[in-house]
C-alpha cells in the first residue's frame, strides 16, 4: 500500500505543478486546499499553494528547471504526508486526478504556433521539450563555421 500511496503522491504532485501554471489552476485549487488543509486551516493552505504557484511561475519564466523540480518535490513530500494520514484523501485526490487527466486513449489537440526571430540560421532548429542524443552533420559554408574551424555543424 505504501507503494501505492508513493504512486499517488507523485502524480498528484506532478499534475499539482502543472495546474498551477494552467488555466484549470482555478477549477482545482479549492479542492487541493481541501486536501491538503484535511479539517485544519484552510487559509493556510490556500496560501502556501498561492506562494508556490508565484515561486513556480517565476521560475518557469527563468527557465529555471531546478526551482521547479524543488518545488514539485516539496509538494510530492507534503501529498505523501496528507495521504499516509488520512485515507480519504487519497480517495479525493484519485477523484481529482482523473476528472483533470484526459484518458490515455483521447487524443488532445492544441493549437501550437512556432515562430523563429533573430536572422539566419544555418542548421535544423529544434523546438520540443526534451531532446537527447542527437547529432547533426551539416557542412557549413558560412565565415563563422571557417573561422572557428568546425564543418561538422555543431555550435560552441
Amino acid at each position: 500500500m505504501e507503494a501505492e500511496l508513493a504512486a499517488l503522491a507523485t502524480s498528484g504532485a506532478t499534475t499539482l505543478i502543472g495546474l498551477m501554471v494552467s488555466d484549470t489552476w482555478t477549477q482545482a485549487r479549492d479542492r487541493l486546499v481541501r486536501i491538503f488543509a484535511r479539517g485544519g486551516d484552510e487559509e493556510s493552505a490556500e496560501e502556501e499553494l498561492r506562494v508556490s504557484r508565484q515561486e513556480l511561475t517565476a521560475a518557469r519564466d527563468a527557465a529555471d528547471g531546478d526551482v521547479m523540480a524543488d518545488i514539485e518535490a516539496g509538494w510530492r513530500v507534503r501529498l505523501r504526508r496528507v495521504l499516509e494520514a488520512d485515507p480519504g484523501a487519497a480517495d479525493e485526490l484519485r477523484s481529482l486526478l482523473a476528472e483533470l487527466d484526459p484518458p490515455a486513449d483521447e487524443e488532445v489537440s492544441r493549437a501550437v504556433r512556432n515562430s523563429i526571430s533573430g536572422g539566419v540560421q544555418h542548421g535544423p532548429v529544434l523546438q520540443g521539450q526534451s531532446f537527447s542524443g542527437l547529432t547533426f552533420n551539416t557542412s557549413c559554408g558560412e565565415p563563422s563555421c571557417r573561422r572557428s574551424g568546425r564543418h561538422d555543424g555543431h555550435v560552441s
